[in-house]
């Protein structure tokens, strides 16, 4: 399989199949394809992991599509302005990534829910405390809001990130959510009551404009009904 990436801030991943070779989607992902590409929606796994995509905030099932009797075309559009972003995953080398952010993959990725340690911060910590889990062998394409700035932590290097704005990391990083020190900072500070700490080794990738801030800042413009 081969694939080129088109058309950002509005882009769109372009995959090209062998005979026979399957890609996995979220439900409503597929732009457009040749006829050969045949779709089955499948649970891809057990009840267990049905609620774990829930979790992380994708539907229960997904899409198989299978390039039947020759090569196939299939392409998958962003939902957001941003960027589409290929990760290879191996074992010993998976990602954590923002919820919602699977767009499709080949057939050897799973998906499954990352939950912050620390549950009652997590609750109160908004998007930081469910996250996508990003294992197995094989290409995923994962979609990003906004410009997408990467880092590389070394050992017990840490990054201090606003809500949100953690697009994904490697699966080595360590994450924790912790309160905003001081009541009046909190309070009055506008920055929320809680940020994402971030801990090395591993790789980073934050996004400029998370949908969540998007929706804040057009809120006030946004006619309501009398």
């Amino acid at each position: 399989m081969n694939y080129n990436i088109e058309g950002e801030p509005l882009p769109v991943v372009i995959c090209n199949l062998e005979a026979n070779e399957t890609m996995i989607t979220e439900k409503g992902a597929m732009s457009w394809m040749t006829p050969n590409m045949k779709m089955e929606t499948t649970s891809n796994g057990g009840i267990g992991k049905m609620f774990g995509r829930a979790f992380s905030g994708e539907s229960m099932f997904q899409n198989r599509y299978t390039s039947m009797g020759g090569p196939g075309m299939i392409a998958f559009a962003s939902c957001f302005p941003g960027c589409i972003r290929p990760f290879q995953i191996a074992p010993g080398q998976e990602i954590i990534a923002q919820k919602s952010a699977f767009l499709a993959s080949t057939s050897g990725v799973e998906l499954s829910v990352f939950f912050q340690k620390r549950i009652g911060a997590g609750f109160f910590g908004g998007e930081g405390f469910i996250m996508q889990r990003l294992s197995g062998n094989g290409l995923v394409f994962l979609e990003f809001d906004g410009y997408i700035k990467e880092y590389e932590l070394a050992p017990g290097q840490q990054l201090v990130i606003d809500t949100g704005y953690l697009a994904a990391m490697t699966g080595n990083c360590q994450l924790e959510i912790q309160t905003v020190p001081g009541i009046k900072n909190a309070v009055f500070g506008g920055e929320g009551l809680f940020n994402t700490v971030v801990t090395g080794p591993g790789h980073v990738w934050l996004q400029s404009m998370p949908v969540s801030q998007l929706a804040g800042a057009i809120r006030p413009f946004i006619p309501t009904g009398n």
